[in-house]
């Protein structure tokens, strides 16, 4: 019997792209509406999506998605801090 494991998928709200798990950043506002980025995909809270790309946060950015996805209010200071979170990866993967 062939038991490949279902790799879990989510679609980043900015590029409408189905992708697995593991290549998307969550965003979560908690019950308190606290906004954090949620690298270990468990926090409890309301999710967004976005993938591991500079054009992506951007686009979010722009169009204000993940505000409305959250139905809070989004501070500049988190998108910076995914920029920042992206850029790193992709340094320590061209190393």
């Amino acid at each position: 019997m062939n038991s490949r494991k279902k790799i879990p998928m989510r679609k980043c709200v900015a590029s409408q792209e189905l992708r697995p798990k593991k290549e998307l950043i969550r965003i979560v506002r908690s019950k308190e509406g606290e906004v954090s980025i949620d690298l270990t995909g468990k926090k409890s809270g309301r999710g967004a999506y976005l993938a591991r790309n500079k054009d992506s946060i951007l686009l979010a950015k722009k169009k204000n998605i993940l505000s409305r996805h959250l139905d809070v209010a989004i501070d500049d200071s988190l998108y910076d801090e995914l920029i920042q979170l992206v850029e790193t990866e992709k340094d320590s993967n061209h190393e």
